[in-house]
């Protein structure tokens, strides 16, 4: 099975909440699952998601993010994106935002989603002293 990193969190957290109750309450299991589950409701509350999906893809494909195609108008990238040459996931750059390609079932469609270079940078260390 091909990981999604467009899951649903609700989904998500559902599937953990089930799993969860087939532990006793307070083991080691049933922890590990509660801290996995409010890690994710901390990601989306701090509005950090599209960033997490970010990471996750790179994550889990051990490929950096790259944009594929960059596009100066709107109406450029859906002339692209119906000529059939995009690919499902495909990030590309719409007046400098990121978006993915994905096949609907009313057909192809772009989805939000930042691209590397709309993430913070990593805040500098401090310096140890």
């Amino acid at each position: 099975m091909a990981y999604n990193s467009d899951f649903d969190v609700e989904a998500v957290m559902k599937t953990l909440g089930t799993i969860s109750d087939k532990y006793q309450k307070d083991s080691l299991e049933d922890e590990a699952l509660r801290i996995a589950a409010v890690a994710l409701l901390y990601v989306r509350d701090i509005q950090k998601l599209e960033e997490y999906r970010t990471y996750f893809r790179e994550f889990v494909t051990g490929k950096p993010i790259i944009v594929s195609q960059t596009f100066a108008t709107r109406e450029e990238a859906d002339e692209w994106l119906a000529s059939g040459k995009a690919r499902e996931g495909e990030l590309v750059s719409i007046v400098g935002q990121g978006f993915t390609a994905h096949h609907l079932p009313k057909g192809w469609k772009f989805l939000r989603a930042r691209a590397p270079e709309e993430l913070d940078p990593p805040p500098d260390k401090p310096d140890p002293k």
